[in-house]
């Protein structure tokens, strides 16, 4: 099941049921947000599925017009973005045939104290990566990227702060959740998602991954209602004026990853100051593929394309580089 969140013709936001091929869409009469739905279904003590039983379905409609008029929203989003969460986990996935193999080699085969801090931590999480039941794998790493307000719709620019090195892609799947008044997590399902950052900043240091992440980001089409399968392959590209300049498949799923959803997912919530009730968390799983990787140097008016089959249409997203927002002359003392 797929959904979305979009404006109506009258601007008013509104909750869709989207085909399985991406192509049209039906309004969900009675609610017009994910929030709402999820909201009313644990209250209700059901699922997403169930809850969406109980609202009548509106003639179908194409996406495309979406599309054409710029009325897309993100999948999930809280009425007041201060109460989303924006982060995320990084060396978590295993990558392509080839790069697994000679990871596996150079962690296997390297001394612990020659390999580099990043090694050290794909290495723990090849290791130890996987959830058990009553016992978690190793840490992640784990990064914020900001509240619900970096977040971009799909369809629309994704700015790149002014003072930013590098406007990089990060194609990965995304985990939407909503803080229920038990103080639990609820997870609606995933989404694809564009996690964007500074890879020449994270680069020159290590400690500096922390600035190279708060970065705004983009998510969705579409929610896919469910559990994730274990081995997906998608595809991330970057046009230029309608041209092709690089695509590369990236895998993904807890096939191609050495740590486990319910591990990441364990070491997200297990924090008291992330199970407030009412908030939105939406939680970025990791890649393998980079243009960065490939020195693809990204430009302003390039574009962003993601997609993942069985998970909606493809986000779309071009660069701009965003105004400074803050004067180098400092803070105002009062």
């Amino acid at each position: 099941m797929l959904l979305i969140q979009y404006l109506d013709t009258r601007k008013q936001p509104q909750l869709g049921l989207l085909s399985d091929d991406g192509a049209h869409y039906q309004p969900v009469e009675g609610v017009s947000s994910s929030y709402d739905l999820a909201w009313a279904a644990i209250q209700a003590g059901h699922d997403l599925a169930t809850q969406l039983q109980q609202h009548t379905l509106g003639a179908p409609a194409d996406y495309a017009d979406l599309v054409a008029r710029g009325a897309v929203l993100t999948p999930l989003s809280h009425p007041d973005s201060a109460h989303c969460y924006v982060t995320g986990t990084g060396l978590t996935h295993l990558g392509s045939a080839a790069t697994r193999d000679q990871m596996h080699q150079k962690i296997s085969q390297t001394e612990s104290d020659t390999l580099t801090d990043s090694m050290k931590m794909f290495r723990l999480g090849v290791e130890g990566g996987k959830h058990q039941p009553g016992k978690p794998g190793v840490q992640p790493e784990w990064f914020y990227k900001g509240d619900g307000s970096i977040v971009v719709a799909p369809g629309q620019p994704l700015p790149s702060p002014s003072f930013a090195l590098d406007h990089g892609e990060e194609p990965e799947l995304v985990g939407l959740y909503i803080i229920g008044p038990d103080h639990k997590p609820y997870r609606l399902g995933f989404a694809v998602g564009n996690e964007f950052s500074d890879h020449v900043t994270e680069r020159q240091n290590y400690l500096y991954l922390a600035h190279s992440k708060l970065r705004p980001c983009s998510v969705g089409p579409a929610l896919r209602v469910g559990e994730l399968p274990a081995a997906l392959t998608g595809e991330s590209r970057i046009e230029r004026r309608g041209e092709v300049r690089w695509q590369k498949p990236f895998l993904t799923g807890e096939a191609n990853m050495c740590h486990s959803i319910a591990n990441l997912e364990y070491h997200q919530f297990k924090y008291a100051q992330f199970l407030r009730p009412g908030d939105v968390h939406l939680h970025f799983f990791g890649t393998a593929t980079l243009s960065f990787a490939d020195g693809i140097s990204v430009a302003e008016g390039d574009e962003f394309v993601l997609q993942v089959p069985g998970f909606g249409p493809e986000l779309r997203n071009p660069v701009v580089v965003d105004q400074p927002h803050y004067d180098v002359e400092g803070v105002v003392a009062l």
